[in-house]
């Protein structure tokens, strides 16, 4: 029998298997959060909306979104949903904290959706999500929309029509292995007790 094709919309429960398990930095809900833009930004009060264009700059804690245009609006109850473009030439882009490692998340698209109620990050047009272990690229993904879903700890992946970062439609997935726990060295005669205790480290934190 054929193999059969790859399908274009896959989705990828990395949380299990620590990649990409881009848990944000919790402590960034609680900063403030900062427009800036070329442009005039348009801020209404009775909307609870803005509006903001010309190399635009969102960020809050270690969250960072840039974009040519961003249009902003805050819920009654507080959350916040924002859309982010970018241009042909410069994508929006999208880059935050992991949660108590030293990793982060960063992404690109033609269009940017957050949705803070429903804690999804929704990447279209020319997707590109990666992680990184300090600056080095661990994890990365490619298709035409990326949807990360916080509550499920899970990316949804979806190609195209073959355009872009992903020729004939498909979806690209890129998974470094998990990082193996490290040994504590033998305690010597002259150590001090529990300095091997104190000089284990362990790098399979993966959340």
């Amino acid at each position: 029998m054929p193999t059969p094709p790859l399908p274009r919309l896959i989705a990828l429960a990395l949380a299990a298997s620590g990649a990409l398990a881009a848990q944000a930095e919790t402590a960034d809900r609680s900063k403030p959060m900062t427009l800036e833009s070329d442009k005039p930004c348009v801020l209404s009060l009775v909307r609870q909306t803005s509006q903001c264009s010309g190399n635009v700059v969102i960020s809050q804690g270690t969250l960072i979104i840039r974009a040519d245009r961003l249009d902003l609006r805050e819920a009654p109850d507080g959350s916040r949903q924002a859309t982010a473009l970018g241009t042909p030439d410069k994508p929006a882009t999208y880059r935050q904290k992991r949660d108590g490692v030293d990793e982060h998340v960063e992404g690109s698209a033609q269009r940017i959706e957050y949705d803070g109620r429903a804690g999804t990050l929704r990447f279209i047009g020319k997707a590109e999500v990666r992680r990184l272990r300090g600056t080095v690229p661990a994890d990365e993904i490619l298709g035409d929309t990326i949807v990360w879903d916080s509550t499920a700890e899970q990316f949804s992946v979806q190609g195209g029509s073959g355009t872009g970062n992903n020729p004939g439609g498909r979806v690209r997935a890129v998974l470094s292995p998990r990082e193996p726990a490290a040994s504590a060295p033998p305690a010597s005669k002259a150590s001090a007790p529990g300095a091997a205790l104190r000089n284990s480290t362990s790098l399979g934190d993966r959340r």
